[in-house]
């Protein structure tokens, strides 16, 4: 059995996760191939957030068994969320599961790969030791890559899971993460995306106070290093020396993450999030004049216990008011475990009507963000060819992968994908922009 093919699902920190299971599977001799089809063993690392992770966990799973069927795979490990949070019902649900690897057990998957077989191992270690520092097969880019500055989380928002799942709030040490930092640079990495679940806490149980502002300079000090990018910063974390390093670092992006979920005083503290809504909306004209031309990206949930008509609308007229550049909008689903499950709420159908509404008002919003765009210069960081519109593509400071869309452009010479170029915006492109290389 040499052939490994691995599966992975939900966020970036998840991701890093497998790309340090690649790194362990590559030094002990495995194969890796990214075709299931071809593979003698396939590992699903899967997320357990929301009922649609969920299926979509579940639906890799039964898909690889069915390949199972066919009697070229052999072996099925599932690791991740949805192995750490159901790990007593997936052997005897989903019998096409040869092992199970939770989330402290990242680096216990070549063992369980091998012992996988008629006695079905389970391994799960502490989900609150510190993190394991291991080797990566960084799966992005070119030119970029996400690092991981903390694990698990300790706020505890009354519809989340990720505590269970994850553990306490862990940072790693600085020195790790710089050292990590300065490798991927050797390896072509331009753009650095730092995530955690709540990145502003970082330093909080190692140095006592919080640090992502001073690890953030000592990033920026990395030669080679072009771009820093900031994900998942609590409206509550953004102090003000975080803030002045952000406006006044070049190579800090002017794009912040900063996940609300609601701006309703009365939801956001019963799901016991951190700040007001008065608070944040204090927050934003301060972060725009402090941080000019800076790009907003939030998330939102819809149907929220304690959210009727009147709070839904309150949520989409600070939208409106706000213009938030970027937005994730998301149905609420209530998950087994967390406070919110036992709380009234409205149901599905309609947080998700609510969800496709703000998704329309968010269009509007991006769409006119977009024709503000238009005969600006801006740098794009190339990532490859796209031979359906026989264009260039790639993303300024303004796009985050995966989310946020991509810029198109035409160029006079060849670009290299993981190289910046400086490009000027000519137009819409179905939603994308499109322009030309300077």
């Amino acid at each position: 059995m040499n052939k490994v093919c691995l599966i992975s699902l939900g966020c970036a920190k998840n991701l890093i996760d497998s790309e340090q299971m690649l790194s362990l599977l590559d030094d002990a001799g495995f194969e890796l191939t990214d075709d299931p089809g071809e593979a003698d063993a396939a590992i699903v690392n899967t997320c357990a957030f929301i009922e649609s992770a969920k299926s979509e966990a579940i639906e890799n799973i039964l898909a690889m068994g069915r390949l199972k069927e066919t009697g070229k795979l052999q072996k099925l490990i599932v690791t991740g969320c949805l192995a750490q949070r159901y790990k007593d019902e997936l052997l005897t649900e989903m019998p096409e599961i040869d092992a199970l690897l939770g989330t402290g057990s990242v680096g216990d998957i070549v063992k369980v790969l091998r012992d996988a077989g008629e006695k079905k191992p389970e391994l799960y270690g502490d989900i609150n030791a510190p993190l394991d520092e291991a080797g990566r097969v960084i799966s992005t880019g070119p030119g970029w890559a996400y690092i991981k500055i903390a694990e698990g989380c300790s706020n505890n928002c009354a519809y989340c899971v990720i505590p269970s799942i994850r553990g306490r709030y862990r940072s790693r040490p600085m020195e790790n993460i710089l050292s990590e930092a300065r490798a991927l640079s050797e390896t072509g990495v331009k753009e650095l995306i730092v995530v955690a679940q709540d990145p502003t806490m970082y330093g909080m149980d190692l140095y006592r106070r919080r640090a992502l502002a001073e690890l953030t300079r000592e990033l920026c000090k990395i030669e080679g290093i072009e771009w820093i990018r900031l994900h998942y910063l609590y409206p509550d974390g953004l102090t003000e020396e975080l803030i002045d390093t952000i406006a006044s670092e070049p190579k800090v992006l002017k794009y912040l993450d900063i996940p609300i979920q609601h701006i309703n005083n009365k939801i956001l503290k019963d799901m016991r999030r951190r700040g007001t809504g008065d608070e944040i909306r204090a927050l934003l004209p301060r972060l725009r004049e402090r941080i000019p031309g800076v790009v907003l990206r939030t998330s939102v949930i819809t149907g929220l216990p304690g959210e009727g008509e009147a709070e839904f609308e309150e949520l989409c007229d600070f939208l409106r008011e706000s213009k938030i550049e970027r937005a994730g909008v998301f149905p609420f689903s209530p998950e087994e475990g967390t406070p919110a499950f036992d709380m009234p709420h409205v149901d599905t159908e309609e947080a998700q009507r609510r969800a496709d509404l703000v998704r329309q008002l968010q269009a509007e919003i991006m769409e006119a963000y977009n024709a503000s765009r238009v005969g600006t210069v801006t740098r794009v960081l190339c990532e490859g060819y796209d031979g359906e519109t026989c264009l260039y593509v790639g993303r300024s400071f303004a796009e985050s992968p995966d989310v946020d869309g991509y810029i198109y452009f035409g160029s006079p010479e060849e670009c290299e994908a993981g190289e910046l170029y400086d490009v000027i915006i000519r137009g819409d492109l179905d939603g994308d922009l499109a322009g030309e290389r300077i």
